[in-house]
């Protein structure tokens, strides 16, 4: 029996789960401390001066509660810091600490050797495409009927 295509959403899931045990494997084979996929994104909504952590979970599209999870791991792996809001005083920003910072930019660098890899397996020009079509805008979520 054939089985049906998977459709684009469990593709680009296994595309993502790829790229992140890649990430994972190769951080952890240079001795950093490796990160779960949240923690990782994390780094990725961080403002520069601080984000509270119900805008990151805003950010991330996930509960308060699971962003602070994320935020507690890396507190407690000194990769992040808590800071008073300047702006508020009930809140407390999240920022980068210093070897946070060189944890993110060890791994954004090795992400592009990882993408590298992906080009050679699966051709350049498909690599460029799968890019360029992953930035091209999608407008909002439609809503639409089944048939």
């Amino acid at each position: 029996m054939t089985e049906p295509a998977s459709n684009l959403p469990l593709l680009l899931a296994g595309a993502k789960r790829w790229f992140d045990d890649a990430l994972t494997a190769s951080m952890r084979a240079a001795g950093e401390q490796p990160l779960t996929s949240a923690q990782g994104q994390v780094f990725a909504f961080l403002d520069p001066e601080g984000t509270t952590v119900a805008e990151l979970a805003r950010r991330l599209g996930v509960t308060r509660q699971t962003a602070h999870q994320a935020v507690h791991g890396l507190l407690a792996l000194g990769l992040l810091e808590q800071v008073p809001d300047p702006a508020s005083a009930r809140n407390r920003l999240i920022r980068i600490t210093a070897e946070g910072a060189r944890v993110h930019h060890r791994a954004q660098a090795t992400l592009t050797v990882i993408e590298g890899a992906l080009a050679d397996r699966i051709g350049k020009e498909a690599a460029a495409a799968l890019r360029h079509a992953l930035t091209l805008p999608r407008g909002e979520p439609p809503v639409v009927e089944a048939p």
